[in-house]
């Protein structure tokens, strides 16, 4: 007994000695690329012996065994287990992991493992954004997620983007996705006026998205099918797009600082107009057209373009609390002269843990103001056009200036406009101030249940502010006559004003819970209410001295009879149930099911609610495996969205009071109208392959959309009220494709990495039970004689706005044009605007300290209509006005007529390099000296090249010429030119 114990005494000496031997203390550095890395975690292996990096990155371990591992870590950073083996010091760098980063993506009212995802849904982090400020981050999207198509309206800075998830689910408005930020579903629709028409047509109104600023971003989601959008109910049928902004991440203080400067010019790869010189000899014996000047539109309208950005943020944190606070600032001149945009952003994020962390209140505010400044360039001018026109037809060898003519410029008639006098004596300044705010709190109520709740405001107030001077000349633009005296008097001022405020409150439940130990349940229920208010109001003065030129801030000095107002104002209401029951089986099987019931004041009585549910099934056939099939998902999923995107008020009469007991009616109303609904399907796959190098997913869908909303033109007299009437068509729109997205790690060393990625979509669409008499004109286009014209139709069995045309076969011997079946016939082509298939292509290299990204995409197979060659550039206008070479250069007779034809219609295929980025990641002492953390220069390159067959400006446009409230989509006119850009910027974080 007595030496039993004396054994286990010693052994227990024996071990406490070797312990006390061998623990050591353990110190050093974890790094990223960027270099020191504060806030990393760093654990002895199977113990609870622990630390975490301090600001320069450094840290320390005492009682390290000599034997024990490290595991280093930190969010979106690789892990990595470093055995101590005797040593006191050690220096980590943490790699990037792309996998890791898409590990989880946001979906709706929760966040998912990618792997787990039952439905199509793309994740792009902060990290993948080209380095060069976007005004509007939808065209971060460009070219990188398949079956995503953004289209920008023109180049024109803060000019609005068609955003098309899985092609076109409408016949007209809202077909755009829904886009949510930070769990705040955003109204929709413009936010600014357009600007009032002064007799010359309208300005487009800037796009939604523009008051987010691009630094604030920390990823944003793609939600493309039933399964991902379904719990969005009544707005999710055109895909969902949610942007979470950035925390703050450090629990020590940290300060980044960016800036950069663009330099930009206008590009086209094949659009030109003759030269002085080329229009003397394209007129010989035109000596009365030959002024002896010289005009060049690119340097008396265009400029050399220039944006300065500056973005400074702040964070901070703790174990219970979190701090971000950013401030922006974007300042852009655009490549016509007198036109840019100013963009000023504030951000701030506070998250506070209360109770033991069982009560987490999170708040939200981002602000944002962008004062734009635009020319004379319109969607809809005239025979007599705008700037732009002005500029093209301008005859080049007289010169735009002459000491006699009025504000001394030269002045032709009233049809034939001066452009550098319209650029000086017009303007269009708007002023946006934009606020989304939000309170998010969350109590733990068990340790399964949790609560919660959302209050979001978002509010907009824009102010247009539009002048043309009395000196302007241009017919039936800003005149009038005054009856004091029967003399005609010139200039126009008017002020546009919109108002928004929008609410959202939301609440919810969410319960979690391992029914069996193979069995978990993820469950979602909660009620969604929304209230959408807006108002405006409009004046205008016309008529004013010749010697005024103020006329904004004086009003009160035109016509008293030419003095116009106007006011209007409206409120929707949507409020909703859901619920989703996420099932996990085995950790193979994964079901989604889920179901929301909208409410919508805009739909018709007994018709303004509608169930819309999903499923959603996923299955791992290979789940972690080492070698050539790594993993492999098969999803299938099937479900309803609805869409209710159609002018409030259209299931309503609207009275409107005209005098003493005097009441019209003055909208025509639809009793019966309620929201499209679309049913889809879809089936894919995600794997992984090659040891775990090459991942991506293949994806089928099929939408089938009912109760298509279209507005028709009322064909009834007075007394009825006429304007455009509303209805639900008893027809379907197919829309099927395919998305392929492939992701490849060439290398993948620590000095050495390079990735390949690509996607493409190939996508249809057809309507169909339309009824062989039921055929809508759309796609307007305007022109000398161009008057009531359109272009584009909708019709049983043919693909959206597919064009209605004559077929033009060529010229005669003399000159005249010639048709198909011999008269110019419009007929149904086989030609649409909206692609048969999109494109991107990515990589990325980096080799130690420098790293090399491009990105291309394109889009094939649909068809542009050229309104600017039309309404421009015709032989019976070569000697007066200006053409294109190719014009100048045609047999076409000066007598021949300009009719709308495939003549005008081109391919719009094209591939464009986006972006192109070189940079140089500082590491080493110079942080240290500095006291930095990170430092990045990096030089970039945007619209180098387009490679195209498309004579206008730029193949990649979509000029709103809506017809009766129903869009068409491929058509160019006149569009403001999109730039080529050159900047270099610098990160910095301390």
């Amino acid at each position: 007994m007595k030496n039993s114990l004396l054994k286990g005494l010693m052994v227990f000496l024996t071990m406490l000695c070797t312990s006390l031997t061998y623990s050591q203390d353990v110190s050093g550095t974890v790094s990223d690329s960027s270099g020191p890395l504060p806030g990393a975690s760093v654990l002895v292996k199977g113990t609870t012996n622990g630390a975490q990096t301090d600001l320069d990155g450094k840290f320390t371990i005492r009682n390290v065994g000599s034997n024990a591992v490290l595991v280093f870590s930190y969010i979106g950073l690789m892990s990595q287990e470093v055995n101590v083996a005797g040593k006191t010091s050690v220096k980590v760098i943490l790699k990037e992991d792309s996998a890791e980063l898409k590990e989880v993506v946001v979906i709706g009212y929760g966040s998912v493992r990618k792997k787990d995802a039952t439905g199509a849904v793309d994740q792009l982090s902060s990290k993948k954004f080209d380095n060069v400020a976007a005004v509007n981050p939808a065209e971060l999207l460009r070219g990188k997620v398949a079956g995503v198509q953004i289209t920008s309206s023109s180049g024109e800075p803060g000019a609005s983007n068609s955003i098309r998830i899985r092609g076109n689910s409408s016949l007209r408005g809202g077909n755009g996705p829904l886009i949510v930020v930070d769990g705040v579903p955003l109204a929709g629709g413009d936010v600014s006026s357009g600007g009032a028409s002064l007799g010359n047509g309208t300005s487009s109104a800037k796009d939604p998205l523009s008051f987010i600023n691009q630094n604030d971003i920390e990823s944003m989601s793609i939600l493309k099918d039933a399964s991902s959008t379904a719990i969005y109910g009544a707005r999710g049928a055109n895909g969902v797009i949610i942007i979470t902004t950035k925390k703050g991440k450090s629990q020590t203080p940290e300060l980044t600082y960016s800036t950069s400067y663009t330099t930009s010019n206008f590009y086209s790869a094949n659009f030109k107009v003759l030269s002085a010189d080329e229009f003397v000899a394209a007129t010989p014996g035109q000596t009365a057209n030959h002024f002896g000047g010289s005009f060049d539109w690119e340097k008396e309208v265009l400029q050399r373009g220039s944006t300065i950005n500056h973005d400074l943020s702040f964070s901070s944190g703790t174990d219970k609390s979190n701090t971000r606070l950013s401030l922006g600032m974007a300042n852009t001149d655009g490549i016509i002269r007198n036109t840019g945009l100013n963009k000023y952003t504030a951000t701030f994020y506070n998250s506070n843990d209360f109770l033991d962390g069982r009560l987490k209140v999170e708040t939200r505010i981002a602000y944002s103001n962008v004062k734009d400044q635009r020319g004379l360039t319109t969607d809809n001018t005239g025979y007599i056009g705008d700037l732009l026109s002005s500029s093209l037809y301008w005859n080049p060898t007289r010169s735009v200036y002459d000491p006699a003519g009025p504000a001394g410029y030269t002045q032709v008639s009233g049809d034939y406009v001066n452009p550098v006098h319209i650029l000086n004596s017009y303007s269009n300044k708007g002023d946006l101030s934009k606020l989304l705010g939000s309170i998010t709190t969350t109590v733990k109520l068990t340790d399964k249940l949790k609560y919660n709740m959302v209050f979001g405001m978002e509010t907009s107030n824009s102010t247009v502010k539009q002048q043309a001077l009395p000196d302007i000349i241009i017919q039936d633009f800003a005149t009038a006559t005054n009856p004091a005296d029967l003399r005609v008097y010139r200039g126009q001022a008017a002020v546009s004003t919109d108002q928004r405020i929008n609410k959202t409150i939301e609440h919810n439940l969410t319960f979690t819970t391992d029914i069996t130990k193979d069995i978990n349940l993820n469950a979602i229920a909660g009620y969604s209410y929304y209230n959408y208010n807006s108002n405006g109001t409009f004046v205008s003065a016309k008529g004013f001295a010749a010697t005024q030129t103020n006329l904004l801030d004086n009003m009160e000095g035109g016509i008293p009879t030419e003095t116009r107002t106007g006011s209007y104002k409206g409120l929707v209401e949507l409020q909703s149930v859901f619920a989703r029951a996420s099932f996990s089986f085995y950790d193979k099987l994964n079901l989604d099911l889920t179901v929301r019931r909208d409410g919508s004041s805009k739909a018709a009585d007994g018709k303004k609610y509608g169930n819309f549910p999903s499923l959603g099934l996923a299955y791992k056939l290979v789940d972690g495996k080492e070698g050539l099939v790594n993993d492999l998902k098969l999803r299938v999923n099937a479900g309803k969205t609805g869409n209710t995107e159609f002018p409030r008020n259209s299931s309503v009469s609207i009275i409107e009071y005209n005098g003493p007991d005097q009441f019209n009616v003055v909208n025509n109303a639809n009793s019966q109208l309620t929201w499209e609904t679309t049913t889809s399907y879809g089936v894919g796959t995600d794997f992984t392959l090659l040891k775990n190098k090459l991942t991506g997913s293949v994806d089928y869908f099929n939408k089938n959309t009912t109760d298509l909303i279209i507005g028709i033109p009322s064909t009834s007299g007075q007394p009825s009220p006429q304007g455009i009437k509303y209805q639900n068509l008893p027809a379907n729109l197919i829309n099927k494709g395919v998305e392929v997205s492939l992701n490849y790690k060439v290398i993948d060393t620590d000095d050495l990495t390079w990735d390949v990625s690509g996607n493409a979509a190939f996508l249809s669409n057809t309507i169909k039970n339309l009824g062989a008499s039921n055929i809508y004109n759309v796609g307007s286009i305007a022109g000398a004689g161009l008057t009531d014209s359109f272009v584009q139709r909708i019709q049983d069995g043919y693909p959206l706005y597919t064009y209605y045309l004559a077929e033009f076969t060529g010229y005669d011997a003399n000159g005249i044009s010639q048709y198909k079946g011999g008269a110019p016939t419009a007929e149904m082509l086989d030609k649409q605007p909206l692609p048969k298939m999109t494109a991107g292509f990515s990589t990325s290299l980096a080799y130690k300290n420098f790293d090399f990204s491009t990105s291309l995409y394109g889009a094939f197979g649909h068809y542009l209509f050229n309104n600017t060659n039309i309404a421009l550039f015709f032989k019976n206008q070569l000697g007066g006005k200006n053409v294109t070479p190719e014009v100048a250069n045609s047999v076409q007779s000066t007598s021949d007529a300009n009719t709308p034809s495939t003549k005008y219609l081109e391919k719009g295929d094209f591939i464009r390099m986006g972006n192109l980025t070189l940079g140089y990641t500082v590491k080493g002492d110079v942080l240290e000296r500095f006291k930095m953390k990170s430092a990045r220069f990096y030089v970039n390159g945007s619209n180098l090249f387009v490679i195209t067959k498309y004579s206008g400006f730029d193949p990649e446009v979509d000029t709103n010429k809506a017809l009766n409230g129903i869009p068409s989509a491929g058509i160019d006119y006149l569009s403001y030119p999109r730039a080529r850009t050159f900047s270099v910027g610098l990160n910095v974080t301390f």
